[in-house]
């Protein structure tokens, strides 16, 4: 017996020293940041050589530099969001989010860093015909679930044909082939989808329905999290890193 308990504890022993080993092998390695994200240009795209890239993804890695996180992309579901982020599935909501009342309620918000505003899009030469919110009634809406663009839908009395859709290229898709009339979608988008030599140049857009910002999202606990990413985005306004983001991709900041 004593024979026994003596192999047992040398055992265990050596299954510890292994853990510690291995553990050893481990202090160092970078913290990753999980970020959800969905396909919005100008924010979060698949450049020509199918690398991610965008305004949002350059400003993440440019914070997670800062944080010495290593940043992992993960692609979401906008419309569940909220529950992707409370089931630890990732750790941001970082695409071009605006700041509403409801993202208030559901994660903590970072400090607004660009302007945003949502716009409807429609063949351009029907935009002469359509001149404000009051003539835009009878149309044929679409928007992507859950997002700002169905809620200013929503607010200004326009959901009588509205049909709700996955994504926000899908709503630009639903207009350019005829199932929609108009969608409404966030201005940045809306400039660099609809410019000339793109895939959507025949629509364009000229009524705003509302002016917003846009925050990345932690979840409600993660106010540590949430303090440094504040942190390093002031270190990157105040050494123009943003500006220079901004110039780029065709934005405005926020401040």
């Amino acid at each position: 017996m004593k024979k026994l308990i003596s192999l047992l504890m040398v055992a265990v022993m050596a299954l510890s020293l292994v853990a510690c080993g291995n553990s050893a092998q481990t202090q160092g390695t970078p913290e990753t940041l999980k970020i959800g994200y969905t396909i919005y240009e100008p924010m979060n795209f698949l450049d020509e050589a199918g690398k991610l890239t965008g305004f949002d993804t350059e400003f993440a890695e440019a914070v997670c530099a800062k944080l010495g996180k290593t940043p992992e992309f993960i692609e979401i579901n906008w419309d569940t969001k909220f529950p992707t982020l409370d089931a630890g599935q990732i750790d941001c909501i970082w695409n071009g989010m605006t700041i509403s009342n409801e993202v208030k309620t559901n994660c903590a918000v970072s400090k607004a860093y660009v302007m945003n505003a949502q716009v409807v899009v429609m063949a351009k030469d029907k935009l002469d015909t359509y001149k404000d919110v009051a003539s835009l009634k009878e149309l044929r809406f679409a928007a992507e679930a859950g997002s700002a663009g169905e809620t200013a839908i929503k607010e200004n009395g326009l959901d009588g044909k509205y049909v709700p859709v996955a994504a926000q290229t899908d709503a630009l898709l639903a207009v350019a082939g005829g199932q929609a009339d108009a969608c409404v979608i966030d201005i940045t988008m809306a400039n660099a989808s609809t410019a000339e030599g793109t895939s959507y140049d025949k629509l364009g857009y000229a009524i705003e329905l509302t002016k917003e910002e846009y925050g990345i999202g932690f979840r409600l606990k993660d106010t540590e999290l949430l303090e440094n990413v504040n942190k390093a985005i002031d270190e990157l306004a105040s050494e123009g890193k943003l500006k220079e983001l901004a110039e780029k991709y065709n934005l405005t900041l926020a401040f």
